[in-house]
């Protein structure tokens, strides 16, 4: 059997404000935005770089023996990037709230880069859905 990670859905609020958020200021590209039956509409939206995207959606009902999540209820969502520094700047420059670059150290998290693999940036999306941003050695096709 061969699975691959390809959309996780994340719940906001507002689905144009949180598009607004993904793409202009995280650098997502925005691959679909349309009612695909009435009243559901959905987003999906791909991080630079991922293979992996993010779905967004209103009015779409729960899966069948599945809860629905509040807006705001997703964590430890991790992207990587080989210049943890370079993505940090540009996504404050494109508005995100972001911490500084900080590494995992003997008394817990502190400020400036670690070594390998040690390096991370976190962030939060306008609904509270959270972010984790850890720095890689190399991209993905080279480990």
């Amino acid at each position: 059997m061969e699975l691959t990670l390809e959309v996780v859905n994340l719940q906001v609020s507002d689905l144009d404000r949180a598009k607004r958020f993904y793409t202009e200021g995280c650098g997502f590209r925005a691959d679909l935005d349309q009612e695909v039956a009435p009243g559901v509409r959905i987003i999906q939206l791909t991080p630079p770089g991922s293979r992996c995207s993010v779905a967004l959606a209103a009015g779409l009902p729960a899966a069948p023996g599945m809860p629905k999540p509040a807006p705001g209820t997703s964590h430890g969502l991790q992207l990587c990037s080989t210049d943890i520094t370079a993505t940090r700047e540009a996504l404050a420059a494109g508005g995100v709230d972001v911490s500084a670059v900080m590494h995992l150290g003997e008394s817990g998290w502190a400020e400036g880069k670690g070594g390998e693999w040690n390096s991370f940036l976190f962030f939060a999306d306008p609904d509270g859905n959270s972010w984790t941003v850890q720095e890689a050695p190399a991209p993905l096709s080279e480990r």
